[in-house]
């Protein structure tokens, strides 16, 4: 059965003719090979819309393809990287899905940066759309000076009615409060039971 999980992440490799997705297919790969029942989870970049790479990444057969679109729309310019593209973080992830139905997607929003809950919710659609499986919705948290302050902090009851909305939604799994973050360990056991229950569907 399945023992335990694995995350792989990286920074963008603008450098790399693919941004780095051989590396990260060729790590997958690895780890299957050592430990073939082991839960990998890959969060990766959008590779600046290299052609083929996210091919390359399901190819591999990671068992969760993330990546964060990080904010609302709105606020997609002026607090993530200004190479980001808000719509390009949806294909990636809506390719992953149509590559391989079986490979779950997973993507996360920060709140307190000054969105409302309408825009959230369409950032959710959104993701709804691109056939993403997993949703987290976290608190935002300065990490230093030179980036963006927090503009509120939520309340536990802002992200207990925006975490109902997404799963009626109907994202698989949805993990939403303020230490939450994209990493968020709690859903491994919604990703082994979903494993669990699409065996014995087979069988």
């Amino acid at each position: 059965g399945v023992v335990e999980n694995r995350v792989g992440i990286a920074v963008d490799r603008d450098d790399l003719p693919d941004g780095g997705a051989e590396h990260f297919a060729r790590t997958v790969r690895a780890i299957r090979e050592r430990t073939p029942d082991v839960l990998v989870e890959v969060l990766i970049p959008d590779f600046a819309g290299a052609p083929g790479a996210v091919a390359t990444i399901v190819a591999s057969r990671p068992t969760v393809i993330a990546h964060n679109i990080e904010v609302v729309r709105r606020l997609t310019r002026t607090i993530r990287d200004a190479r980001c593209d808000f719509d390009r973080s949806l294909d990636v992830l809506n390719r992953a899905k149509r590559l391989s139905s079986a490979t779950l997607t997973k993507s996360s929003i920060m709140l307190g940066l000054g969105e409302n809950d309408a825009e959230v919710k369409s950032a959710m659609q959104d993701l709804r759309d691109a056939d993403v499986d997993i949703v987290t919705l976290g608190q935002y948290l300065r990490p230093s000076a030179r980036h963006a302050p927090a503009v509120e902090y939520s309340t536990p009851d802002r992200f207990d009615r925006l975490g109902e909305i997404a799963r009626e939604m109907g994202f698989l799994y949805v993990a939403s409060g303020p230490l939450v973050r994209s990493s968020y360990r709690a859903g491994e056991l919604f990703v082994k039971g979903t494993l669990r229950q699409r065996k014995a569907q087979v069988s």
